[in-house]
């Protein structure tokens, strides 16, 4: 083991306590060269995802080796190690600073040695020769490297690599027929596996051609023409075949001459419309008449439909090869194709090439000449700087890792900069300001309704905001936590206004509520409020109902007083008794009576009792019925909220979260802010607009306190009070 492994075997940590767990400090380069030291069950998360989260997202590529949308425990150990190891000081990584020095760089390594010299050359193609360190704006820039020259190490050869004529033109032949390979400046090249492949088909293809110019009498026995007359054969061969069958069944048997022929029928149905020599009707009848024994005639008697290929067939086959003449006999014909089978032969022999649209003779001189040798040469000469031009690609990454390898572990092994609130932790997607409050929890989700699924798991009242801003073609979706305050205006629908970490404002308008506790004064004051709602519900509905009682009633008289008797006769006056039941009026103030007699005993009965304690077990009485009233929302709230976990909602965004992230109600307070007036505010409480109270808070204590002497008189108490 070496002096550096025995180091980071021994190497001391430190936690601190947040969240309701420990969690590891990475405050020096020592503690990022020991992280491979550190038991994996100790991290926050395993794994994250590459896009979404507010974190540079190249660098997070560059972690990714794998290039699978995700950043490991794994990708996060290679990355500290190997930046570790081509820094001269791992202190360098806890800077933070966008430039490297080029004297920072652990030359003493070969890698570190290739990492320098091409941070010199990207300099140098940048005009900043002499410059001592290099940013990563610098590295930004990298395409530009690849622009300035054609060999950049990716074996693929861009046409403009060529330093002559011939080889150009077939580069560029190579990428028309076989298609280009994208080189690292974007440019169409070609590469070793294409090149071999064109060069492979050309040269099957031009021993193919080569066979039949050696077998030229047998094969192509008509020369350029052979491959036409072939055609026209194979074209014509269906129909010669059914015409020369119909001939010799009617040689075997007289009797079937007549009805191989066409019926008559067939010419009747043609006549009654317009006929064409191409219409299928025409050509599906025989080539030529059908007599026992009788050769084709190759001029007269033929099918309309057939004539002109027929025609074509004499000229290209039938005289090149048999002379001039005007009729053909089966055995002829039979030996015509007999001519041609070595050529079909061949033709199936035929390789399946990209390379036959250049011509054969551009083929050959492809294949002769020594084109190939160059081109291969490029490709290796280009292979050959694949070390350094890799080297330009890792200056990027070490600028990088230089700069957010300590943030991404404070986000990622620990979540130092969500529970500190020193910074913004990565996942936080921005603010949102709502029913007068700020949430600094929000996060970006792709799909709510999935996302809900899980994050209800975390006991926090979420709400989903679609966001829109002018300019951006997609809308954006946020998960917002509401941790402080009440919910009885959160509601779907409600708009506010949703600041992504860039300082851009977007429209947010709640799409879904996942209800849990905010804090325990909205548990306190939650039965009283669903009671008044209670009451307020029943008092609108007996309202209601009474009001819709009183105008059907008021309907019903209307059309009594104004319908006309039958006859025509005016009806009679109905009495008043009708419009006003003095007998339900009468029950009805009975049943107020009793309710209120009733309400009044039940006064009595809590005040006679009240009066009758201790001056010390009235404030204990008052307490435990508040207790009563409040107590189980109130313990039922503490519990959710003392199990309020960030986990649920960070794993449906796709991490990978390995610890439980309490949230208690202190940090939960600091996580939404509500509105406040600012320090040293001078604040005037005159409206000249206010709205006139009723003192309805005067009326039901003199309402109470009548009931009370009430009651107390009722008892005899205040006699006793008076002396008797």
């Amino acid at each position: 083991m070496t002096q550096a492994e025995t180091a980071q075997q021994n190497h001391v940590w430190r936690f601190f306590r947040a969240g309701g767990f420990d969690q590891v400090r990475l405050d020096s380069g020592d503690d990022i060269a020991a992280l491979a030291t550190l038991d994996q069950k100790l991290w926050v998360a395993l794994a994250c995802p590459t896009h979404g989260i507010e974190f540079d997202e190249r660098t997070l590529d560059l972690i990714d080796v794998d290039h699978d949308g995700r950043v490991r425990a794994p990708d996060l150990l290679a990355a500290a190690e190997w930046a570790v190891g081509l820094l001269k000081k791992p202190n360098d990584l806890t800077l933070g600073r966008a430039t490297l020095p080029l004297d920072a760089i652990a030359d003493g390594a070969p890698e570190g040695q290739e990492i320098l010299e091409s941070a010199r050359t990207i300099l140098g193609v940048l005009g900043k020769g002499a410059a001592r360190e290099i940013t990563i704006a610098d590295t930004a820039a990298i395409e530009r490297i690849y622009d300035a020259t054609a060999f950049n190490g990716d074996g693929v050869i861009p046409v403009e690599a060529a330093e002559d004529e011939a080889t150009r033109a077939a580069l560029g032949e190579i990428i028309n027929v076989i298609g280009a390979v994208a080189d690292r400046s974007g440019r169409p090249g070609v590469s070793q596996a294409t090149s071999d492949r064109f060069f492979t088909e050309a040269e099957a293809y031009a021993r193919w051609q080569d066979e039949a110019e050696a077998q030229a009498a047998s094969i192509l026995l008509l020369g350029e023409r052979t491959e036409e007359a072939a055609a026209t054969l194979a074209a014509l061969d269906a129909k010669l075949a059914d015409y020369f069958t119909r001939c010799r069944l009617a040689q075997y048997d007289p009797r079937a001459a007549e009805p191989l022929n066409p019926p008559l029928a067939a010419y009747e149905a043609l006549a009654a419309q317009a006929i064409a020599p191409a219409d299928a009707e025409v050509a599906g009848l025989p080539l030529a008449r059908i007599e026992a024994g009788r050769p084709l005639s190759l001029k007269e008697g033929i099918n309309p439909a057939w004539a002109e290929g027929v025609e074509r067939f004499r000229q290209a086959v039938v005289v090149p090869l048999l002379g001039e003449r005007d009729s053909l006999s089966e055995e002829a014909w039979q030996a015509l194709k007999a001519r041609f089978a070595e050529f079909h032969a061949w033709l199936a022999r035929k390789p399946a090439t990209a390379v036959e649209p250049l011509g054969i003779a551009r083929i050959r001189a492809l294949v002769s000449s020594e084109l190939r040798r160059r081109i291969d040469a490029l490709i290796a000469r280009d292979i050959a700087l694949e070390p350094q031009m890799n080297a330009i690609s890792r200056v990027e990454k070490l600028t990088r890792l230089q700069r957010d390898l300590l943030p991404l572990l404070r986000n990622f092994v620990s979540f130092r900069d969500f529970y500190t609130r020193h910074e913004k932790a990565a996942f936080q997607a921005g603010r949102l300001y709502l029913d007068g409050r700020c949430c600094e929890l929000c996060v970006t989700v792709e799909d709510e309704a999935k996302h809900a699924q899980l994050a209800t798991l975390s006991r926090i009242y979420l709400a989903y905001c679609r966001c829109t801003r002018q300019g951006q073609k997609e809308p954006m979706t946020i998960a917002a936590a509401f941790t402080a305050g009440g919910s009885d205006n959160l509601m779907v629908g409600r708009n506010g206004v949703f600041y992504d970490r860039k300082g851009r404002d977007w429209d947010a308008t709640i799409v879904k509520i996942i209800s849990h506790p905010i804090s325990v004064r909205q548990a306190f004051w939650l039965p009283y409020q669903q009671f008044g709602r209670m009451v307020g519900e029943g008092v609108q509905k007996v309202a209601a109902a009474r009001s819709q009682a009183s105008q059907a009633q008021m309907v019903r008289g209307a059309a009594q007083a104004t319908a006309p008797a039958a006859g025509g006769a005016t009806p009679p006056a109905q009495p008043q008794s009708q419009g006003y039941d003095a007998a339900r009026m009468a029950g009805i103030f009975a049943a107020i009576g009793l309710a209120i007699g009733a309400i009044g005993t039940a006064i009595a009965t809590i005040v006679t009792g009240f009066m009758g304690l201790s001056w010390w077990q009235m404030p204990l009485a008052i307490l435990g019925v508040i207790l009563l009233i409040s107590g189980p929302s109130v313990v039922i709230a503490m519990l959710k909220l003392r199990q309020r976990n960030l986990g649920p909602i960070l794993d449906a965004c796709g991490w990978a979260v390995n610890a439980r992230l309490k949230i208690n109600i202190p940090f939960g307070r600091s996580l939404t802010s509500l509105a406040q007036l600012p320090p040293r505010a001078e604040r005037s409480l005159t409206d000249p607009y206010a709205q006139k109270r009723q003192p309805w808070g005067l009326y039901i204590f003199v309402l109470i306190l009548a009931a009370v002497i009430g009651a107390l008189w009722k008892t005899g108490l205040i006699a006793r009070w008076l002396g008797g």
